[in-house]
């Protein structure tokens, strides 16, 4: 079975991959900055997850290629209508293979 085969299994990506936490200090709390941050994933194809961490503090974990990590760090600079970020701390950090996006509660962890 050659490669161009519809049989064939995929190929993996040869486009590197990159994981980042976050942390967003600001305005984020009651402007809908969770919601917004999962609908700006889903548009830049992003993996990982969005929470609540402590008082006017967002905390997310984001995987996806260089390129769109980057369309994603420029969305979470600004944020949704009605936030104002302060603050941005950016950390790499190794793959955890998310396979989808989600808004957390503080509860099911790992915010700093």
């Amino acid at each position: 079975m050659d490669e161009n085969s519809i049989f064939a299994p995929a190929l993996k990506s040869t486009k590197a991959m990159k994981h980042i936490n976050l942390t967003i200090i600001g305005k984020v709390h009651h402007v809908g900055f969770r919601f917004s941050a999962m609908e700006a994933a889903f548009r830049f194809a992003i993996h990982g997850f969005v929470m609540n961490s402590g008082h006017d503090k967002v905390y997310i974990e984001a995987e996806g290629t260089e390129a769109n990590i980057e369309l994603y760090l420029g969305w979470c600079r600004k944020g949704p209508l009605g936030a104002r970020v302060d603050q941005l701390d950016v950390e790499e950090a190794p793959m955890k293979n998310f396979t989808g996006f989600e808004i957390r509660s503080r509860a099911q962890g790992n915010a700093q």
